[in-house]
């Protein structure tokens, strides 16, 4: 069964719960198709036949088409699992520079440098036209921070957002879908030119305690913290909180995460897990040296709801929105009974988009956050 559930003059969406692929993919380019169109985004669960998915898109699209495994679809019919959700961008109002990152372990600055010297035809967007960039990664491969960084530095501070892939939390292998087939360890990074009005966000419903906390020894690599404050991770977050270590639970690291100050702004860093050794294992980086503050929930309803009410407001009207939302996020919605209520409040906007392993905003990458871009009429 489909579920077409827009169909308006820059961008159409659509969905498919049909088990068989190329059935869903039909149902889904019945809803999509357009005939003119420069891109078609698709997310998809990893459950799902891949190799398949792929085949269908290709032989169904003319145009590029671009995706990734999800940890779950998202549309402004709710928060769906093994489906396929899209978006096809109208020619007219959407120009499209793409690029596969084939491995995201071996790209840095200079082939971030390479990229944006080869991707755009000019170093200005066309009279008329803003440009921002979209990027999906991986999300098991650790490369999330670095690869985000050395984009937003070659490609002029341009606003950048995007998700890591996620597998429906089995943590073994997320897959992103470019020039043809799904891909491990690689990313497929989007410059989008559009004369649209358009607002890059970033929503969090975390705000910060009068509690620091200093890592004293961590490897970023595998992002593990073994010290805080000069005392083994685990006790000294289990002190801040004022818990017994043996409480400590992945309720807790979710209701409680720790916040990174940069330019005045809060972006959060949860922690994944505790390991037998004292250690805590984190979705984001952490370097020795870094003051973090823990941080406490506030309504995500409510937080949720003033966030798309505040993007209403500056575009005037809402013809889309291409979002990228924590999974974390997602579990604290289902185990507090609120999914419905957030349902609710999503169904009137045109929303996209899947839950992630991870999100990225600029040059950074975070957790437990809604990630996006928001469109509006033309400029």
């Amino acid at each position: 069964m489909s579920n077409q559930v827009a169909v308006d003059a820059h961008a159409r969406r659509g969905q498919s719960f049909h088990a068989d692929e190329f059935e869903a993919v039909a149902e889904l380019h019945a809803a999509i198709a357009q005939p003119k169109t420069s891109l078609v985004l698709m997310f998809c669960s990893s459950r799902r036949n891949l190799d398949q998915l792929a085949e269908a898109a290709g032989a169904a699209f003319s145009c590029p088409v671009i995706g990734c495994t999800t940890a779950g679809e998202i549309s402004n019919a709710g928060y769906q699992e093994n489906s396929l959700v899209g978006v096809s961008l109208a020619a007219d109002s959407f120009t499209i520079y793409s690029a596969l990152i084939e491995s995201v372990v071996d790209f840095g600055a200079v082939e971030a440098e390479q990229l944006a010297q080869s991707l755009l035809p000019s170093a200005q967007p066309a009279p008329g036209k803003q440009r921002f960039g979209l990027l999906l990664i991986d999300g098991m491969s650790l490369c999330e921070e670095r690869v985000t960084a050395h984009l937003h530095q070659a490609f002029g501070q341009m606003q950048i957002v995007g998700g890591s892939a996620g597998d429906d939390l089995a943590f073994q292998a997320t897959q992103v879908l470019a020039e043809g087939r799904f891909r491990n360890g690689a990313a497929v990074f989007c410059v989008v030119e559009t004369d649209l009005s358009f607002r890059a966000f970033r929503t969090q419903h975390l705000v910060p305690t009068d509690r620091k906390l200093v890592i004293t020894e961590a490897d970023p690599s595998t992002r593990r913290v073994t010290e805080i404050d000069g005392m083994p991770a685990r006790e000294a977050y289990a002190e801040a909180l004022g818990l017994p270590v043996d409480q400590l639970c992945p309720a807790l690291y979710s209701s409680h995460p720790v916040l990174l100050q940069i330019g005045g702004q809060s972006y959060v860093r949860s922690i994944q897990r505790a390991e037998p050794d004292g250690s805590l294992v984190f979705y984001c980086a952490i370097d020795n040296g870094l003051v973090l503050t823990l941080a406490e929930c506030t309504d995500l309803a409510d937080n949720l709801q003033t966030s798309l009410r505040r993007l209403e407001q500056d575009l005037g009207s809402i013809e889309l929105i291409i979002g990228f939302d924590c999974i974390l996020r997602r579990l604290e919605m289902r185990d507090r009974g609120e999914l419905d209520a957030i349902e609710r409040i999503l169904a009137p906007y045109p929303f996209v988009g899947f839950s992630t392993f991870g999100e990225q905003f600029n040059g950074i990458h975070v957790n437990q956050t809604l990630t996006g871009i928001a469109f509006g009429g033309r400029r």
